[in-house]
């Protein structure tokens, strides 16, 4: 079932500006948005554990551990979609916090509106993968996308929000080559400064967890100096 995040969604931010934390509380509050708040990790992954949100706000500068400690954390467990935030401006950064299983990124100083179009931007396309109701079969791979579970050789495979939305995009253009930037269009509220070394990233990370491999590739191939390519034998109409 659709999540209808307009009246009902919770997003936990951990951050510990006290003030920054009000004033963004009051203003996701124009737009139906729960805004929970948590000064440092401890507070945090108790309330990440006691309200279960929808999306988590992740600042990257914390006293105790940082935020890039805190998404590893959150990962071994939970695939809830993680935004990313911090005052250092450096891709290198930027890339950590997507190795570590981020969906997105945005440096401070930011508008409380873009803030505001990214978690929904997120938050819209968990659901829209959901709102077709089919599912993807391909020679050991199952894809539901109305739940959004995938099965390798029978077996769950836990993904990422950004990484189910990238899967699918690829599965659903079963044997098209799509370059980086394809991809990059597709997957609509990433911050374009990341540039087309997120996407290998992502690709990297998303074949461990399905055990592909680059040669030969079971699901996914690379196009050397190209793109990708979905390559997984299918057993329906993809």
């Amino acid at each position: 079932m659709a999540r209808y995040y307009y009246a009902m969604t919770k997003v936990l931010i951990i951050d510990d500006d006290r003030k920054h934390n009000e004033l963004l509380q009051a203003y996701f509050k124009r737009f139906g948005i729960n805004l929970i708040a948590a000064l440092e990790a401890e507070d945090g992954m108790r309330k990440l554990n006691r309200e279960d949100p929808d999306l988590l706000l992740l600042d990257v500068m914390l006293p105790g551990k940082d935020g890039f400690e805190i998404c590893r954390e959150v990962r071994k467990s939970n695939n809830i979609p993680i935004i990313m935030r911090t005052a250092r401006g450096d891709v290198k950064d930027r890339v950590s916090g997507l190795e570590l299983g981020a969906d997105d990124y945005i440096p401070k100083p930011f508008e409380p509106r873009e803030l505001v179009a990214r978690v929904q931007a997120i938050l819209r396309r968990s659901d829209a993968a959901g709102t077709v109701g089919s599912t993807l079969e391909f020679e050991g791979m199952t894809i539901d996308t109305e739940t959004r579970n995938v099965q390798v050789d029978g077996k769950p495979v836990d993904l990422t929000s950004m990484e189910f939305e990238l899967l699918l995009i690829l599965a659903r253009r079963h044997g098209r080559k799509m370059s980086r930037d394809d991809i990059l269009s597709e997957l609509r509220g990433i911050d374009a400064a990341i540039l087309t070394r997120s996407v290998d990233i992502m690709i990297s990370r998303l074949r461990g967890k399905l055990g592909d491999s680059v040669k030969p590739p079971r699901f996914i191939q690379t196009i050397w100096g190209r793109g990708y390519s979905f390559v997984g034998v299918p057993l329906t109409d993809a």
